[in-house]
């Protein structure tokens, strides 16, 4: 869990390194041109350094272990930092089509497209080696706040584009408001990335179950163990890059507390083995038994069963 720390960290400031590379050449060319696409991708690009720096607060605190105030671990700062993106992102999106509606029917034109064609191609190489960083360090950790700033800089790579474009539309083509147009685009785009971003964070601040392919075969895994009769109450979460999943299952009830014990620890040894890192709580109940209303008493083990 360290490692995932540390990479977690690596991939945050790398983010604000290249973040700030980026705000000071955009920032260059939004002057010389005067065009609403570079000025949207700027924005964009500020407000990534303000979410990687969230980014890097929530990763931070994430790592930290379980203490007395917070036993469950630290790993809802992930979503927190990831849900103060999303609202910058809308408030970015709002701003960049709130100017290019004026621009439009202002009829602004760009001026001195080269020099915002070659800051836009620099960017986009600056983009792709972040992206290449964050996706290995995604693979290893998991992490939903590095993997939501990730999405950031992949609608760069398009909004660069974007903004190419739009300069060699309006400026080389003469086709009037084709630059405002098009950082309308990038407005709409950013939205829906927002939108899309909030569901991932959404699920786990509202502590969603997991999906139901890995809840499949977590069950798959416990079938396999002969000791146990049944499964039920089965609860699942996910909090950062940690998993809990709590059940009680059922036993033979001429099972001593000591035999009961030593069939617990097999099974989540065996668990543990197929989903590592993950916390697990089970509750053994005398077959037959249900004190739970509703679903929540019914067996999910699989049907067949393998021993």
């Amino acid at each position: 869990m360290s490692d995932h720390g540390a990479l977690n960290r690596s991939a945050a400031f790398a983010s604000i390194g290249a973040a700030t590379l980026l705000i000071a050449i955009k920032g260059w060319a939004a002057w010389s041109t005067g065009s609403t696409a570079m000025l949207g991708s700027l924005a964009d690009t500020a407000l990534d350094l303000v979410a990687s720096v969230a980014t890097l607060l929530g990763v931070w605190i994430a790592a930290h272990p379980p203490d007395d105030k917070h036993r469950f671990g630290h790993g809802k700062a992930e979503a927190i930092a990831a849900l103060f993106q999303i609202v910058l992102i809308s408030i970015s999106a709002l701003g960049i089509a709130a100017r290019a509606v004026e621009d439009f029917f202002a009829g602004a034109r760009v001026e001195a497209a080269g020099t915002g064609i070659g800051v836009s191609l620099a960017a986009i190489v600056v983009t792709f080696a972040l992206i290449a960083w964050q996706r290995h360090v995604i693979r290893r950790t998991g992490s939903l706040a590095i993997a939501t700033d990730s999405v950031h800089y992949q609608s760069d790579l398009l909004l660069n584009v974007a903004v190419i474009a739009a300069l060699v539309i309006d400026q080389y083509l003469g086709v009037s408001g084709a630059d405002p147009l098009f950082g309308l685009g990038i407005a709409l785009w950013l939205a829906w990335g927002a939108w899309k971003a909030s569901e991932e964070v959404l699920d786990q601040l509202m502590d969603h179950e997991w999906p139901a392919e890995k809840k499949q075969r977590f069950l798959e895994v416990l079938a396999r163990n002969p000791d146990i009769t049944g499964v039920h109450d089965l609860r699942t979460r996910t909090s950062g890059n940690r998993d809990f999943v709590q059940f009680h299952v059922w036993v033979d009830a001429n099972m001593t507390v000591r035999e009961a014990h030593k069939v617990m620890d097999a099974l989540e040894a065996r668990l543990k083995a197929e989903f590592p890192g993950t916390e697990i709580l089970i509750h053994p109940d005398p077959e037959g038994l249900v004190d739970e209303a509703g679903d929540a008493g019914l067996d999910v083990l699989p049907p067949i069963r393998v021993g």
